[in-house]
């Protein structure tokens, strides 16, 4: 069994889109996922799978989601060694040793390349940065994640695919629900 960790876009943001956490978990289990944790309201998922593969996986629990609650919402899986690796590589961190509560990270629902990336620009009127992955976002918005316009509305026009931005707290606390830290 490999452990994943999951996070859905969108979704108990307004009245639009609600999925009780306690719903998602018998959803996932109705999957045959094991070891299945929620952390927070927004659809972060800690779970464990036989299948090896992210991408089917990926599509069973988008497709599940879409069944039975009536709405499309995309799924970002990620490994704990893909948690690990942008923990340890969090340029806003090693780096500059900024406030950890003015960091958050944009998960890209696939990889990017170079010349994506390119097109990526620093608003002009803005104190916010980021450093761009493969497949994350690394932002510094100092001013707060609420003011900032690298939102994932800006990186889904500029990219062309969908994003979601998890805070860095959110971010340790899914690494430490796999138990691997």
């Amino acid at each position: 069994m490999s452990t994943y960790i999951s996070m859905l876009r969108g979704i108990n943001v307004g009245a639009q889109k609600t999925i009780r956490m306690a719903d998602l978990t018998r959803l996932y289990q109705a999957l045959d996922l094991a070891a299945v944790k929620t952390y927070v309201q927004s659809g972060n998922v800690v779970f464990e799978s036989a299948e090896p593969d992210a991408g089917r996986l990926g599509a069973a629990i988008e497709a599940q989601i879409e069944r039975t609650f009536g709405f499309k919402v995309s799924v970002f899986l990620r490994t704990p060694a893909d948690f690990e690796s942008l923990i340890a590589g969090n340029p806003f961190l090693a780096e500059r040793k900024e406030d950890p509560t003015r960091l958050h990270v944009t998960f890209l629902y696939g990889p990017v390349g170079e010349a994506e990336i390119s097109r990526l620009e620093r608003p002009k009127t803005d104190a916010d940065e980021f450093v761009a992955g493969t497949k994350e976002i690394y932002l510094f918005c100092p001013n707060g994640y609420g003011r900032t316009k690298l939102s994932n509305g800006y990186f889904e026009k500029i990219l062309g695919l969908p994003a979601t931005t998890r805070n860095w707290n959110s971010v340790l606390a899914l690494y430490k629900l796999t138990g691997e830290d």
